[in-house]
């Protein structure tokens, strides 16, 4: 394994707290954020590290030596001139020999990286983003992904008003290869998500790799102090994929949103008070939330697989808004009664994912190694509670429904319990 390290930065944003040093080195708890992510890549077994550095260059040539101390082979390239961050990766034409990680040098991180470059092989990847869910999409870079993961379009902050957008974020951790590279003007400065990325998934297959684990920026005072936070508390290293996580299953209709019959129609879809608070109280408490619908209006034609995943980027939008995030979105498009006029027929069959079935949530214990034992669902059916005992996770019935292991009015109340139980 080979990665790169852009530790070009001078943490302007940080003020005192990086006022003699580049970013890069500002420690976290008491540690160089270099140092942390130089103590990943050698615990995820890599053997040559490049790291790209400008500003103060020298601070971090001495600082990170030549590796050994890690058991790194460490090679240091220093700009002569700021690159941005995609004319510093051109540096790396014909130097990496094959495909790398990059890592940009603001991020605390903790996560499988192995599992990461699985993907990125098994998809004869040209490049993949490393995305995710955030707490503040409205001010990310985010990108849009089709049903096989590859990226289809990027939409850079500031976004376009109006649009429904799903949450996934950059995260500011890529696998590169010799390809992507070409696609890099040599010696221009310039920004790999802005300005490079765009037109590099029209023309190569670039692909997106979503992830529930910890990935986040340091470079303002209040990032860096919430980093130390969760690296003090143990969550950081709790959320890589090789240590499994619990989990809020959450139905969509009657408990994130209004109930409004079947939903085919983007506007028709309402969040429910509370509804947007209860998730963040789930993301803060170190739950996965993960939505299981049901939605077998395409099966009855009311609309196809294209609105249903349009109103679910409606549902994300509106959550991030207000500072929430879903982990991840399973929904099931089946139904088993046949014979009716006008019926979708490719969608009428008897599933393993419709609900009381568990499928949905078996299918994310495998992809997010989800304890089942210590996670919940919530619903407003007897399908919800159902699916839940099927699947062996504890199950919520709101909205009025009776029944389940934990009765209660609504979602925000349902999480009151969840993240109580949680501490």
């Amino acid at each position: 394994m080979k990665a790169v390290i852009l530790a070009g930065g001078k943490g302007t944003r940080l003020g005192e707290l990086a006022a003699a040093m580049p970013k890069p080195l500002v420690p976290v708890a008491g540690v160089a954020l270099l140092e942390h992510q130089l103590r990943l890549l050698a615990r995820c077994g890599a053997e040559e590290v490049f790291i790209l550095s400008g500003y103060l260059a020298g601070q971090i040539r001495d600082f990170a030596g030549d590796g050994g101390k890690y058991g790194l082979k460490i090679r240091h390239i220093a700009e002569s001139a700021p690159l941005g961050t995609a004319g510093a990766l051109r540096q790396m034409q014909g130097v990496a020999g094959g495909d790398f990680i990059v890592l940009y040098g603001d991020i605390m991180l903790d996560m499988d990286l192995r599992r990461l470059l699985d993907f990125h092989k098994a998809k004869a990847a040209a490049c993949t983003l490393v995305i995710h869910p955030n707490d503040h999409p409205f001010d990310s870079d985010l990108v849009a992904v089709d049903g096989g993961s590859r990226i289809t379009a990027v939409h850079s902050k500031p976004h376009q008003p109006g649009l429904w957008l799903r949450n996934l974020a950059n995260t500011g951790v890529c696998v590169m290869s010799e390809a992507a590279l070409n696609c890099i003007p040599e010696g221009v400065k310039s920004d790999f998500v802005h300005d490079i990325l765009p037109g590099m998934v029209s023309r190569l297959p670039v692909y997106g790799y979503a992830t529930p684990e910890y990935l986040k920026d340091i470079g303002t005072p209040e990032r860096l102090a919430k980093a130390e936070r969760d690296l003090l508390s143990g969550k950081i290293a709790a959320f890589n994929l090789k240590n499994k996580r619990r989990a809020v299953f959450l139905d969509r209709d009657g408990v994130i949103n209004r109930e409004k019959g079947l939903i085919s129609r983007p506007e028709d879809f309402e969040l429910l008070p509370g509804a947007a608070e209860a998730v963040s109280n789930i993301n803060a408490a170190g739950f996965l939330a993960v939505v299981a619908t049901n939605q077998p209006v395409v099966a009855r034609s009311l609309c196809g697989i294209e609105t249903v995943e349009l109103i679910h980027r409606k549902m994300e939008t509106l959550l991030g808004e207000k500072g929430a995030y879903l982990d991840a979105v399973y929904y099931c498009p089946h139904h088993p009664d046949k014979g009716y006029p006008g019926e979708n027929a490719a969608y009428k069959i008897d599933c393993a994912c419709r609900k009381p079935k568990p499928g949905m949530l078996l299918r994310a214990a495998a992809e997010l190694n989800i304890d089942l034992s210590g996670s919940y669902m919530a619903g407003d059916s007897k399908r919800d509670l159902d699916c839940a005992r099927a699947a062996g996770v504890k199950a919520i019935a709101v909205g009025g429904l009776s029944g389940g292991d934990i009765d209660c009015a609504d979602l925000a109340a349902a999480a009151e319990i969840i993240t109580g139980a949680g501490k």
